[in-house]
């Protein structure tokens, strides 16, 4: 076993996505505190350009076949396996989404390497791992034996810019044998166009249960397009079908840093926090002084939404 951690490249029409910038912070910090290397592993077709991007590796390794060029489950197998049974790091560092946990699994029952999922947690030494369970409920934590270990990192777990690093790293070409694949990669269906984008809002307005009805949406709306802003909102809204899951912050949901978040009637279970913890601002309103949002916001208010709102409002 060497003593590389090595991270998995997640990246989507040329874009490389957040939680890889995570895993290459907390591997880098985990790399220099055992005297280690981070290696970070890019698979693609004609990508050998994004390696640029991946300054915080000491190297990259590249694996360029057409099979690659867009995600198929089984070719990123089969070409992560070849590199990790070549080189025997000592952890491999995946983004607990749904192609990392495709890859994750996949590789750690070729290979019989332990897997720990769902983690939002990892000792410098790589001796603890601590996963979040039952939607952030419970922490558990693992210490792996044997000779390597595969990890799945959940997405808010680690600061991106730790890890968003331009440079030159060296680039080490790699092959593997992705002959005989049963699965190809037919056309990405994309979702369709027309509702807002809360990942690029800088305010955002979010409701959740204490919202009680979808017939007070209106209340939080308006005050949403007087701060210039968009509304947002929890899972059980969600599940409820009261807003489209376009609009769910948290762990299921999508990840954002608006400049800030109002927080009106959510409680702050993990999942939630997970996707609005690095707002700029947070301003909670909940009628539970012990509520959890309390803890991540920067401000609060103990009073009941329907009062906080008109309030607001007037003197917008």
């Amino acid at each position: 076993m060497s003593n590389q951690i090595f991270v998995v490249v997640e990246h989507l029409k040329g874009k490389i996505e957040d939680i890889t910038f995570e895993m290459l912070g907390k591997g880098k910090e985990m790399a220099d505190a055992s005297g280690g290397e981070l290696v970070a592993v890019l698979l693609g077709s004609g990508a050998e350009g994004m390696a640029s991007q991946l300054g915080a590796a000491s190297k990259v390794i590249y694996v360029d076949d057409a099979n690659l060029a867009e995600y198929n489950p089984q070719a990123y197998c089969k070409a992560v396996g070849s590199v990790v049974e070549a080189n025997s790091p000592k952890m491999v560092l995946i983004g607990n989404t749904s192609m990392g946990m495709d890859i994750a699994g996949g590789v750690s029952v070729d290979l019989n390497i332990p897997f720990v999922a769902y983690a939002s947690g990892i000792s410098n030494d790589g001796g603890t791992i601590t996963s979040a369970l039952y939607g952030g409920k419970m922490n558990v934590d693992s210490s792996p034996s044997g000779d390597g270990c595969i990890v799945s990192v959940i997405s808010g777990s680690f600061p991106a810019d730790a890890g968003r690093v331009d440079g030159s790293p060296s680039v080490e070409t790699a092959s593997a044998d992705l002959s005989g694949l049963t699965i190809q990669f037919k056309r990405l269906i994309e979702p369709e166009g027309g509702d807002v984008d809360i990942t690029q809002q800088e305010i955002l307005i979010s409701v959740g249960r204490g919202i009680q009805s979808d017939e007070n949406l209106p209340l939080a709306e308006e005050l949403a397009a007087k701060l210039g802003g968009a509304i947002s909102c929890s899972r059980p809204i969600v599940d409820s079908k009261w807003l489209s899951k376009t609009r769910q912050v948290g762990k299921s949901g999508l990840k954002v840093k608006p400049k800030l978040y109002l927080a009106l009637g959510i409680s702050g279970a993990p999942e939630h926090i997970e996707g609005m913890k690095d707002a700029d601002l947070i301003i909670a309103v909940n009628t539970d002084p012990k509520a959890p949002i309390f803890d991540y916001a920067h401000y609060g208010v103990v009073q009941d939404l329907f009062d906080f709102i008109p309030a607001l409002s007037g003197k917008l």
